[in-house]
């Protein structure tokens, strides 16, 4: 028996953006639908087992296996014809690119115009996630310290890549803002005034994984916007870029500042130092005198793909590059960190061109082979902790920069089944992710789109045949049995 899916029936609305210019400004405003996860859907901070590498439909009595390992494989032909019914818009024939791969195996099992180059958007941050699963260990957390160079009356507080601080005390059970700088204080005030000292001087250390403030393939206007901001190693939860919110000019200004208040709320008078001076590493043997900790790196990570961030999925990467001992101040030194860690893992890179980590620079090409090639890495857990993070991608309709689609009538019935990374631009669109077909056989998709007229229009009917089509994937059940009976 077939298995059947069901969906939710509520209705979502997109929330129209005045002015929409760039990418992903559409993914990053939620919808209205307020449901909660389906049970088993994984939330950042939470590991994902590696048996829900896909989610799973609502299904009758007597199912299959949990993993699907035992109900039919699609076949070509019926992906094909299943595609090609979600296809009627004219324009959506015009560029067009998919691969179907085999969630169990990791084996493709259909595509078209897959090794045709397109914009990826930000669906380019799979491909960064991978290459920072590869490099760093995805369970690690990310210190700030406090220390103090002997025989100095200076405090170096030194910053390895948490851009998530919070300005006051940190909260175990976030992702954003699971370190505070309060509690550092706390511990550094303690320890000085313990000691007798009351007055000090601050300096930042900026030293770990330097590299372009913005990068310099960005449009200026995207940062002005907020579409993006600074990529540092420090910044707080209060700094962060939000299309409503654009990051202040010097974010890690920011942090030495409010970090000198919260000293002097607890008797401590710090003065800070010429910002010049802040590219100096802390000398090796000086004395530590507090830390915190951020959410561990998997978390980051799911975190820079759920809501899209594109500073924090460039920085996670210049992190990992500065791991791996390879460049970080180059203007592309990121995407070429990236495209050796493809290439390193057997990745398919024909046509790729890639010109940073976050999608979100103009003029980059990546074909539905080199995300599927990703896609099937994890189906593979090559390396398992990457498994993870796409186990914990968006899940359609209720989550992340899904949260507002595959709400409309010609998609809702599959609502909460595919889990994807988004991608919004207005010279192309795409969705890269798992599913469960009507079979109960997990697979990963690629879709991707470009042709659309440049409008707002056309971006939001890119977005709805890209949904249309994975829905078509999702409800095939077009496994042998399947198609040989008409």
């Amino acid at each position: 028996m077939r298995r059947v899916m069901v969906a939710s029936a509520v209705a979502a609305t997109l929330v129209a953006v005045g002015g929409y210019a760039t990418a992903d400004v559409l993914d990053l405003v939620p919808g209205v639908l307020t449901l909660d996860r389906p049970a088993g859907a994984s939330t950042p901070g939470a590991r994902t087992p590696a048996a829900d590498l896909l989610p799973t439909p609502s299904t009758s009595a007597g199912v299959l296996a949990a993993d699907g390992s035992d109900a039919p494989v699609p076949t070509a032909a019926g992906l094909a014809r299943a595609v090609a019914a979600a296809s009627g818009d004219p324009d959506l024939r015009k560029g067009l690119g998919v691969s179907v791969r085999d969630g169990v195996t990791g084996d493709e099992l259909w595509s078209l115009a897959g090794s045709t180059p397109r914009p990826p958007a930000s669906t380019a941050k799979l491909l960064a996630a991978l290459a920072v699963a590869e490099t760093l260990d995805l369970g690690a957390r990310v210190p700030t310290t406090v220390v103090a160079p002997a025989g100095s009356s200076e405090l170096v507080l030194v910053a390895r890549g948490d851009m998530l601080l919070a300005p006051g005390a940190g909260d175990a059970t976030a992702v954003a803002g699971h370190a505070g700088l309060a509690d550092l204080a706390d511990d550094v005030a303690a320890a000085l005034t313990a000691d007798g000292r009351t007055r000090v001087g601050l300096r930042l250390d900026l030293s770990f994984a330097p590299g372009p403030r913005v990068p310099p393939s960005w449009n200026p206007h995207d940062v002005r916007d907020g579409f993006a901001g600074p990529v540092l190693m420090t910044g707080l939860t209060t700094t962060r870029a939000t299309p409503t919110r654009p990051s202040p000019a010097r974010p890690e200004a920011v942090v030495a500042s409010t970090f000198a208040k919260l000293l002097a709320s607890r008797g401590v008078k710090a003065t800070l130092r010429d910002e010049k001076g802040w590219t100096a590493p802390a000398p090796t043997a000086a004395v530590e005198l507090g830390r915190v900790e951020s959410a561990t790196y998997g978390e980051l990570l799911s975190l820079a793909l759920d809501e899209s961030d594109n500073s924090l999925a460039e920085s996670l990467v210049r992190q990992a590059a500065a791991t791996a001992d390879a460049p970080t101040t180059g203007a592309g030194a990121n995407a070429a960190f990236i495209r050796g860690r493809l290439e390193a893992a057997g990745v398919p890179t024909t046509g790729l061109v890639l010109r940073d980590a976050s999608g979100l620079s103009p003029g980059q090409a990546v074909a539905p082979a080199t995300l599927s090639g990703v896609l099937g890495l994890a189906v593979r857990g090559e390396p398992e902790q990457f498994r993870d993070v796409v186990a914990r991608l968006p899940v359609s309709g209720l989550s992340g920069t899904l949260r507002g689609r595959f709400a409309a009538k010609a998609t809702r019935d599959v609502l909460g089944v595919p889990r994807a990374k988004t991608g919004t631009l207005r010279a192309g669109s795409a969705l890269a992710g798992t599913t469960v077909d009507a079979d109960g056989r997990p697979l990963t998709f690629v879709v991707q789109v470009n042709g659309f007229p440049r409008t707002y229009d056309g971006t939001l009917r890119a977005r709805a045949a890209l949904d249309r089509v994975v829905a078509a994937i999702t409800r095939c059940g077009c496994g042998a049995a399947a198609s040989g009976s008409g």
